[in-house]
C-alpha cells in the first residue's frame, strides 16, 4: 500500500501527451488547444458603430445636422458623409468615410420634416461609440496559447476571426465496465437485494465533463469468464479502460486477476487513503487501465484525484496534480491518522466547509458539495482555520 503522493508521482511519471488532431470548431468544447493560435484578420475588420444612432464628423460647437442617408449592419457599400451632414446608423454598421463619432439615438431630437437632428448634451466627444478596426485583435496577434481549454467563450473568439477548425490534443476513447450481479438500470423495478447502477451514469458524466465523448459502457456480472472477455475486448478497441467494482479481495472480486491474465502491467494497487483504498492503476501497450472501488462515493473520489488528472494531461492540460485552491476550513474534522482523507466539502468565498454523509456509499452530500478537501495522512484532528487543499469536482 502506497501513499497518495507516491500514487500521484507514479501516475505523473508514466503519463504522456496524447496525439494532436485538427477538428471542427463546433466539436471542440472542453478540449485543449495543441498550438498557439494567431489571428488571421483584424477584428473588427472595419470601423463600425457601437450604437444605434447618428454618425457625423463631430464638432463640439455644432448642435444640428441634416440626415441624408441610412446605413444598416451588413451594408457593404462605400458611404461618404459631407461636412455638417449626418447619417442614420445601426449597431455593427460600417462607419462612412468622413465620420468619426456616433451619437446614440436617445440623445438627439429628430425633426421628420426637416430631417434634422438636434443634440444639446455634453456627453459625447470626438470618437465616441465607434469600434475601431483591430480593437479586439489585429492580424498576426497571438490570441490563444497552447494548453488553453476550449470554453464556449473561446469558441466564440475563434469563430470571430473566421476559424472553422482548431488543432487540439485528441481525447482518448474510453470503455468503462460496471461489475456486479446486484446492479439494475434506472427505470426498472428492484427486487430485494438489488441496487440501481449509479456508477455508470456518474462515470459517463465525469468523462463528458472533461471533453471525452467517445465512451463505451459495458456491464459484467460476478463471473470471471464474462469479465475476462469484456476486459480483453475493451483493451483491443479503446485507449482507456475503467472498471468499477470487483477490485477488492472478496470471493467474487475478479478484476485484478483478470487484468493480470490480460497482460496488464500493474503500476500500483491500494493507496493509504479514505475513501477508495482498493484503487488500481496499470498500463498495457500505452493504454491506461484504472479499477475503481464499487462504492459510488469512493469511485468518484478516485476518479477525481487520479483518473481525471491523467486523462486531462493526455489531453494537453498542465498542472493537473495541483489543487485548485488552498482555503481555510470552517469546521473541525476528526480522521484516522496514517490515511489521507478526501472529504466532500463546499466552498463559500475564501472558506471551505466539510459536509456530512462522508460514508463511501453515500452520495447525498454531492447535492451540495462542489469540491473535495484533502486532509493530510499524519493528522488525526483538523481544526477550523487550518489551510487545506481544495480539489474542485
Amino acid at each position: 500500500m502506497i501513499s497518495v503522493n507516491e500514487a500521484r508521482r507514479i501516475l505523473s511519471d508514466n503519463c504522456e501527451r496524447g496525439e494532436k488532431q485538427t477538428i471542427s470548431l463546433k466539436n471542440s468544447l472542453n478540449l485543449i488547444v495543441a498550438e498557439d493560435i494567431f489571428s488571421p484578420i483584424d477584428v473588427p475588420s472595419f470601423n463600425n458603430s457601437a450604437m444605434d444612432g447618428y454618425t457625423m464628423k463631430f464638432d463640439e460647437n455644432q448642435h444640428q445636422w441634416q440626415v441624408d442617408t441610412m446605413i444598416q449592419a451588413g451594408d457593404t457599400s462605400v458611404h461618404k458623409i459631407a461636412e455638417g451632414k449626418a447619417a442614420r446608423i445601426f449597431t455593427g454598421a460600417k462607419m462612412p468615410e468622413g465620420a468619426d463619432t456616433v451619437i446614440p439615438q436617445e440623445l438627439v431630437e429628430f425633426d421628420s420634416e426637416s430631417r434634422e437632428i438636434t443634440y444639446k448634451d455634453e456627453k459625447i466627444k470626438t470618437g465616441s461609440n465607434v469600434r475601431l478596426r483591430g480593437s479586439q485583435c489585429q492580424k498576426g496577434e497571438l490570441i490563444l496559447i497552447k494548453g488553453t481549454q476550449i470554453t464556449p467563450g473561446v469558441i466564440g473568439l475563434l469563430a470571430s476571426v473566421g476559424l472553422a477548425e482548431v488543432k487540439v490534443f485528441t481525447a482518448p476513447s474510453v470503455t468503462y465496465i460496471i461489475t456486479g450481479n446486484e446492479l439494475k438500470e434506472t427505470g426498472t423495478d428492484l427486487q430485494e437485494g438489488e441496487i440501481y447502477n449509479s456508477n455508470g451514469p456518474m462515470l459517463e458524466a465525469l468523462l463528458n465533463n472533461i471533453g471525452i465523448t467517445d465512451v463505451t459502457a459495458q456491464k459484467a456480472g460476478d463471473d470471471k469468464e464474462e469479465l475476462q472477455q469484456a476486459i480483453d475486448a475493451a483493451l483491443e478497441q479503446q485507449d482507456v479502460l475503467i472498471l468499477s467494482g470487483g477490485i477488492s479481495v472478496g470471493d467474487y472480486d475478479f478484476v485484478k486477476e483478470c487484468l493480470e491474465t490480460a497482460g496488464v502491467k500493474e503500476l500500483f494497487y491500494k493507496i493509504k487513503q479514505r475513501p477508495g483504498k482498493p484503487f488500481y492503476a496499470g498500463k498495457k501497450a500505452g493504454k491506461w487501465i484504472f479499477a475503481l472501488p464499487g462504492n459510488p462515493s469512493s469511485g468518484l473520489s478516485c476518479f477525481n484525484h487520479y483518473v481525471k488528472p491523467c486523462l486531462r494531461h493526455i489531453m494537453g492540460a498542465d498542472d493537473v496534480w495541483q489543487p485548485n485552491r488552498i482555503l481555510a476550513l470552517t469546521n473541525d474534522h476528526k480522521k484516522k491518522s496514517g490515511f489521507t482523507f478526501f472529504v466532500k466539502a463546499k466552498t463559500t468565498g475564501d472558506k471551505v466547509e466539510v459536509l456530512g454523509a462522508q460514508q463511501s456509499f453515500n452520495l447525498q452530500a454531492f447535492s451540495t458539495a462542489n469540491c473535495f478537501v484533502e486532509l493530510e495522512e499524519e493528522l488525526d484532528v483538523v481544526k477550523a482555520g487550518t489551510m487545506v487543499k481544495v480539489w474542485d469536482l
